[in-house]
């Protein structure tokens, strides 16, 4: 039989959890900091089409002011989404080493939900990292009454 105390201490297996769990963190941050430079096309057709409609030689002026419109809202777009992608990365970047080190209990909850909503990869890690930072014995290790 087991006693409260026993059923709260940490375990190797909390130790192995987090550090996997630290390690796929790692991973999907190094997968979002690769997608973040997809919209690097978009930010160069931008720049395209704001060179061509300033450049072109267009019969009405109000067609050089909307390719210049496009290129702006492109490269805003693109590079917005760039920006996103590579926060998200940094903080699951984060989150990995917090998990390791086992300090930052409420982050690494905040970042394990935030990415619940990237499916499927980010659904399954996020739920995973959930389960674990809930365990009263990992609590423990963080410090977190």
């Amino acid at each position: 039989m087991s006693t409260d105390t026993e059923a709260t201490k940490p375990g190797n297996d909390d130790e192995y959890h987090l550090d996997l769990l630290g390690t796929l963190h790692w991973v999907l941050a190094g997968i979002a900091a690769v997608a973040g430079f997809f919209p690097i096309l978009h930010v160069t057709i931008g720049f395209i089409a704001i060179v061509a409609s300033v450049a072109g030689e267009g019969a009405e002026p109000g067609a050089r002011g909307m390719g210049v419109l496009m290129g702006v809202m492109f490269i805003g777009i693109g590079s917005a989404i760039m920006v996103m992608s590579w926060v998200v990365a940094y903080c699951l970047y984060l989150s990995g080493k917090y998990l390791k080190a086992h300090t930052n209990h409420t982050f690494c909850m905040v970042i394990a939900v935030l990415i619940c909503f990237s499916f499927p990869l980010g659904t399954a890690l996020g739920v995973f990292t959930i389960l674990v930072l809930i365990r009263p014995s990992v609590r423990q290790m963080f410090g977190v009454a």
